[in-house]
């Protein structure tokens, strides 16, 4: 039994390091409150800006909110306190639709003397979703708006990304469920293939989903056998593309049998430009990709290019909900139950008073809330959480069919929950607490979930011809 554990936790490859720069947040933190302070004392208010002249007070609010007794860190919202902070966030909403400033107004005071960055999860949740209504209240040239919707620099959100990456089971679930299905792939065609797999990653960020697969890879390649690994990744800036490529390169030097080249393009650029070699395993990889593009026919040409290539495997990952983005409440709705998830199940992966916890909410979640709410006064993309049934439909309408992921992948997904297991016990399909991993048919996906709430799914497709 022992041996067939180790074997298990080997398919993780759980072996990426990553060095962080650990400067001081709580300093930053600081200043950047005194600089916003200084601002809004500094404005001369115009007493005929009805609006304007309410958001002042209300930010004044958000200031004392803001300065809350350290003593009251984690502190527990008392029973149905969090009803009524749902409740108040809901009617706040629906004011804000409806353009009502007067009602708005005031449930958005009453929220800010009880919500709490240093609070109970839903004291936080309520917070982040409490500025983004206020941002919706603003034009997007209000003096107050750039304080409200403030951009984490690019080195707070990569740190924000590293420690969401390493403490919760989000994003290793994305990676090492496509890992292992593109693996799996692979190892189909290897004799055909001569050892070539060429991935197209059209998200690729950071490049933290790679070296598990060039691990995977090296361990099946021998000194006379070289596998050769390509990957091709879309990314957002040249900086970032560079950085990715340094990280990636590096750590597959450490693997004499696998030959490695990654070649970057800006995400945007035209996807004529790839090409397939002959005989190589292709592999597309979709992860928080489709959903992030700014219409449904930017996602068909997408899906009608990858098709023109005829890969031998397509995943995609992506966020479980139903969300549309021509409707402000519905949208509003599920992104509160989405995000409320979300910050829930940080209570298993770190201490309700840690700074990389507020560090992740601040600088990674709690920017993608205030985005959803106010994605059309940033003029960028609106992600749609969809459910899997409306993918299916979507990809087979692309000439896609859906591949059943494999028993070992569900059996790595639900080990890997139990590595990543803190405070709560883990319930595998059934039970109440903690996360669990779901499994669909037709097609045959795997949901990571939190409770009840399947938060993400995974899945893997191919060309019908």
């Amino acid at each position: 039994m022992g041996d067939i554990v180790d074997h298990e936790e080997e398919l993780l490859c759980l072996r990426l390091a990553i060095v962080t720069n650990s400067c001081c947040e709580r300093k930053k933190i600081k200043k950047r409150k005194r600089r916003e302070l200084a601002f809004i004392n500094n404005w001369d208010l115009n007493e005929s800006n009805y609006c304007e002249g309410k958001i002042f007070r209300l930010l004044e609010l958000r200031e004392a909110m803001l300065k809350i007794d350290v003593k009251k860190k984690g502190s527990v919202v008392e029973d149905g306190k969090g009803l009524h902070l749902i409740h108040s966030l809901l009617i706040s909403a629906t004011a804000v639709d409806e353009n009502s400033i007067d009602s708005a107004v005031e449930n958005l005071q009453e929220l800010y003397q009880n919500v709490s960055l240093l609070g109970d999860s839903v004291q936080r949740v309520a917070a982040y979703f409490a500025d983004g209504l206020i941002a919706r209240l603003l034009t997007r040239n209000s003096p107050f708006y750039d304080m409200i919707i403030k951009l984490p620099t690019q080195e707070e959100e990569f740190l924000a990304f590293t420690e969401f990456y390493k403490v919760s089971p989000f994003y290793q679930f994305a990676h090492f469920t496509s890992n292992q299905a593109i693996l799996e792939a692979f190892e189909k065609e290897e004799n055909t293939n001569n050892g070539f797999l060429h991935v197209i990653d059209f998200a690729i960020s950071y490049g933290f989903q790679w070296p598990s697969l060039i691990q995977s890879l090296s361990e099946n390649a021998t000194t006379s056998n070289r596998i050769s690994l390509k990957i091709t990744g879309y990314g957002k800036t040249i900086d970032e593309l560079r950085e990715t490529e340094t990280r990636l390169v590096s750590f597959a030097k450490g693997f004499r049998n696998l030959s490695f080249e990654f070649q970057g393009i800006l995400s945007g650029s035209k996807l004529s430009n790839l090409t397939k070699r002959k005989n190589e395993t292709l592999a597309v990889n979709f992860i928080f990709h489709l959903n992030s593009l700014s219409s449904y026919s930017k996602i068909s040409y997408t899906l009608k290019e990858v098709h023109s290539l005829c890969p031998s495997i397509v995943t995609i990952v992506e966020q479980e909900g139903c969300k549309s983005p021509q409707n402000f409440l519905p949208r509003f709705m599920e992104s509160l139950h989405y995000f409320a998830a979300m910050f829930d199940s940080l209570d298993d992966c770190l201490p309700i008073d840690s700074i990389e916890r507020l560090s992740i909410e601040k600088n990674h979640l709690g920017k993608e809330i205030k985005n959803v709410l106010n994605y059309e006064k940033n003029n960028n993309f609106l992600s749609r959480y969809e459910q899997m049934e409306t993918w299916k439909g979507r990809m087979e309408s692309h000439g896609f069919l859906g591949l059943p992921l494999s028993s070992k992948n569900i059996m790595q997904a639900k080990l890997l929950l139990k590595i990543r297991s803190h405070s709560s016990p883990i319930q595998l399909d059934g039970g109440n607490g903690g996360f669990r991993i779901f499994e669909t048919e037709d097609p045959r996906a795997i949901s990571l979930a939190w409770q009840d709430r399947s938060i993400v799914t995974a899945s893997a497709w191919h060309c019908v011809l």
